[in-house]
């Protein structure tokens, strides 16, 4: 039996026709986009226009770049090591058994010279160093619910092992809190005791919508193991301001937080004698302390990388812009000229 198939009747299809509706297919505005016709911006890239481009970046960049730096360099930073300084001569051979004595007292002293005029406020700064706070484990051991509701929140399996005692949820639950910082610094400038103010060093939005008004840390480390610091069980969360301050955890195994502001300028050449408290462990792992005195500018604290970072890309940009004006002097050729595109030298070429 014959079967017409139709392959012989009948005008020929349009290619791939069936995936363009009749409709679209004889709008003109959908013609045009299909074949990239309509009207755009299409800059020609001739070589005054790239070497101005490359020239006026190098000449906003530098400028900008001199500037952050000076405003950068003009932060009076002191920076001093006390995790070494602060073990006795005789501890000095294990100074983990030392820092995990509780008998053995961790009171130490330490003199910073001010080498230029330090203007109120003055942030006062921890810093560690080798300190992972963005290890996974330890990042996922938190619970944030309960740090704003409490008890009415009893899930606290995401704080393991630091997670309940006798039974109850410790509040607040998890590694971060438990391993809280708790060295301890008191200020004092000739024979006076300089006014340190631990006040509004946390965020607003977390002191406000993180953090409970009415939950207290009524058994906080108070379990056989024992962590960093404590917390007082008359206190809020939300007034717990060092615990805030150390519940945002840090990018890099080097990081700073904010433990308060000196509220009064000190002159060069001045001695402020602090007395602390050696009291947090960072010797079991190969960590480090740093006691950080700064004022800030207009950009913040000290960072020299950005100013550093203007000036390269400046720079780099009037060189590229002088190359491209050298090689344009050399071997200047007409605009549009076909015979240099990449396949037509090889066709000449044959």
């Amino acid at each position: 039996m014959d079967v017409d198939t139709g392959s012989t009747s009948g005008p020929a299809e349009e290619p791939h026709s069936h995936s363009v509706p009749i409709r679209l297919r004889r709008n003109p505005v959908f013609y045009q986009f299909t074949q990239q016709s309509l009207p755009a911006c299409k800059p020609v890239l001739t070589p005054l226009w790239v070497i101005s481009v490359f020239l006026l970046m190098g000449v906003i960049f530098i400028p900008v770049g001199l500037v952050v730096l000076h405003a950068s360099q003009s932060v009076v930073e002191i920076v001093e090591r006390y995790d070494t300084k602060c073990i006795p001569e005789k501890f000095r051979s294990d100074k983990v058994a030392y820092i995990q004595d509780d008998s053995i007292p961790k009171n130490c002293t330490i003199v910073l010279r001010v080498r230029q005029r330090m203007e109120a406020p003055i942030y006062v700064y921890y810093e560690l160093d080798n300190y992972y706070q963005n290890h996974r484990r330890y990042v996922k051991s938190r619970s944030d619910r309960q740090l704003l509701h409490g008890l009415k929140y009893n899930d606290t399996s995401s704080c393991k092992p630091m997670d309940s005692n006798n039974g109850l949820p410790i509040v607040p639950c998890g590694l971060i809190a438990w391993s809280l910082f708790n060295d301890t610094y008191t200020f004092t400038h000739g024979k006076v005791e300089l006014n340190l103010n631990r006040k509004n060093i946390s965020w607003k939005s977390d002191r406000d919508h993180k953090f409970g008004k009415h939950i207290y840390p009524f058994n906080f480390q108070n379990g056989t193991l024992i962590g960093g610091g404590k917390l007082d069980p008359s206190v809020p969360l939300s007034d717990q301001e060092d615990l805030i301050v150390w519940m945002r955890t840090a990018a890099l195994p080097s990081f700073r937080k904010l433990y308060g502001r000196i509220e009064e300028d000190l002159d060069g050449d001045e001695l402020v004698v602090v007395k602390l408290l050696n009291n947090y462990n960072t010797y079991s792992f190969g960590g480090k302390k740093k006691l950080v005195l700064s004022t800030s500018g207009w950009l913040g604290g000290k960072n020299d990388f950005l100013g550093i970072a203007y000036i390269v890309v400046g720079s780099s940009s009037i060189f590229v812009s002088l190359v491209f004006l050298l090689l344009h002097v050399k071997n200047p050729r007409p605009y549009g000229d076909t015979t240099y595109l990449s396949w037509n030298r090889k066709t000449n070429a044959n």
